[in-house]
C-alpha cells in the first residue's frame, strides 16, 4: 500500500511497525501512503483513503488542510501542537503534527506528515505512575494481611479451646460469635489480597467469555436494565485463564448494573475491538484486545476516579469497594491494563489484553 516512490531503498514493514502514524501526500498534496499507525489512529483503509486531499481525509480537522496547504506553498516545515483530529467529539485524538516538505531524490516536491498522539503518551504516563502505586499499597497489603491474619489465627483456636471447657451453653455462644468473626476477617483480607495462585493460560474466546457473562447477568439484573452487544467478530482467540476472565468481566457488569439500580432506561454495553502497536507498561505489543463495559448511569465522582481501583475504595455505602480492585489484578496477571472513563451518562470501563504471551 505504500507506492514505489516511497517505498524504494526503504521498508515497508519497518514504517508498519512504527507507533508513529505516518502520512505521505504528493505534489497535489494527495495521500499516496499510510503506514499502519495511521490507519489506527485515523481508522481508516489505506486503499480507501488513496488519493484524498487533506480536507477530504480529516474533514473534521480544517486545521490540519490548511497547515498542508500552507507548507505546500512555502515549502518550510511546520509543527501544530495539540491539533485535534475530530473536532466535537470529546473522546477524539489529539495529536501533535509535523509536517515536512521532502526535496530530495524520487519524493522530493512530496509532504511528509507524522501524528504523535498525544493521549496515548499521556495514558502510557498514567499507567506507570499507577503501576508504580500500586505496587506499593499492594506491599503494604500484604504486609497487613500477615500481621492480621496471625493473631487472628491465635483468637480463632483460643476460642476453641474456650469452647471445649464451656458448659454453659450461653457463653459457647459468644466463642462461636468469636470464631465467625475471625473466619470472617480472614476471608476479607484473602478477598483484598486478589486471586491466589498463578493463572492458567488456554486458548479461548473472547466472545465466549463475554456470552456466558451476559447469560450469568441478565439472570441477575432487573427489567429496567437492557444489556446490549458490540462484537467485533474477526478477533482472535487469546492466550488466558477463563474463569478469571468471567470473574473479570462479570464483575465490571455487576458494577454497571449497581450504578443503573435507581435509573429508569439504564442500559450496559459489551464491546470488543482489536487494536494495534499498543504499549502496555514497558512492552509494546503489535494486536492487543480491548474490551469495553459501558453504562449510562450516573458516573463515578470524579474524586474517586483516579483511585477507583484501590482496595476498599467505593462511591456506595454499602459497597465493599474488592470489585473493581479484584478486576484490576485479574488484568495485571494477564500483563494487561484497566481504565475507567466516566462522565454522568456515560461511563467506560476498558480492559487491554495482550494477544501475544510470548516474551
Amino acid at each position: 500500500m505504500l507506492n514505489r516512490a516511497f517505498t524504494t531503498g526503504g521498508d515497508p514493514g519497518l514504517l508498519d511497525s512504527l507507533t508513529t502514524a505516518v502520512l505521505v501526500f504528493d505534489r497535489e498534496l494527495r495521500l499516496c501512503a499510510i503506514n499502519q499507525a495511521g490507519e489506527d489512529l485515523l481508522n481508516v483503509s489505506a486503499r480507501k483513503v488513496q488519493g484524498l486531499l487533506p480536507r477530504e481525509l480529516l474533514p473534521a480537522a480544517p486545521l490540519f488542510a490548511r497547515r498542508m496547504e500552507r507548507v505546500s506553498v512555502s515549502g518550510e516545515p511546520t509543527t501544530e501542537r495539540e491539533l485535534s483530529l475530530f473536532e466535537g467529539h470529546e473522546h477524539g485524538p489529539t495529536v501533535d503534527c509535523t509536517v515536512t516538505p521532502l526535496s530530495e531524490g524520487e519524493m522530493r516536491g512530496m509532504t511528509l506528515v507524522e501524528l504523535i498522539q498525544l493521549d496515548r503518551h499521556q495514558r502510557i504516563g498514567r499507567e506507570e505512575q499507577f503501576l508504580t502505586q500500586h505496587r506499593a499499597a499492594e506491599a503494604l497489603l500484604r504486609g497487613m494481611a500477615h500481621e492480621i491474619k496471625n493473631p487472628l489465627g491465635g483468637l480463632r483456636g483460643a476460642a476453641q479451646l474456650l469452647q471445649r471447657e464451656l458448659r454453659d451453653a450461653g457463653l459457647r455462644e459468644y466463642t462461636r460469635i468469636i470464631i465467625a468473626e475471625a473466619d470472617r476477617l480472614g476471608k476479607l483480607v484473602d478477598r483484598l489480597l486478589g486471586p491466589k495462585g498463578p493463572i492458567e493460560r488456554r486458548e479461548c474466546n473472547i466472545h465466549v467469555v463475554l456470552e456466558h457473562v451476559r447469560r450469568l447477568a441478565e439472570a441477575e439484573l432487573p427489567g429496567t436494565i437492557r444489556l446490549q452487544r458490540d462484537y467485533d467478530p474477526s478477533l482472535p482467540p487469546l492466550q488466558a485463564d477463563r474463569d478469571h476472565l468471567v470473574q473479570l468481566f462479570l464483575n465490571l457488569v455487576r458494577n454497571a448494573a449497581q450504578a443503573l439500580e435507581s435509573q429508569h432506561g439504564g442500559t450496559i454495553t459489551l464491546r470488543s475491538r482489536i487494536e494495534r502497536q499498543v504499549t502496555l507498561g514497558s512492552r509494546r505489543h503489535r494486536l492487543v484486545l480491548r474490551v469495553e463495559v459501558c453504562d449510562n448511569g450516573p458516573g463515578v465522582p470524579e474524586e474517586l476516579q483516579h483511585a477507583i481501583f484501590y482496595p476498599l475504595i467505593t462511591g456506595r455505602p454499602e459497597g465493599t469497594g474488592l470489585g473493581l480492585s479484584i478486576a484490576r489484578r485479574i488484568v495485571q496477571q494477564h500483563g494487561g491494563l484497566i481504565e475507567c472513563r466516566s462522565r454522568p451518562g456515560d461511563t467506560v470501563f476498558t480492559v487491554w489484553l495482550p494477544l501475544e504471551t510470548g516474551p
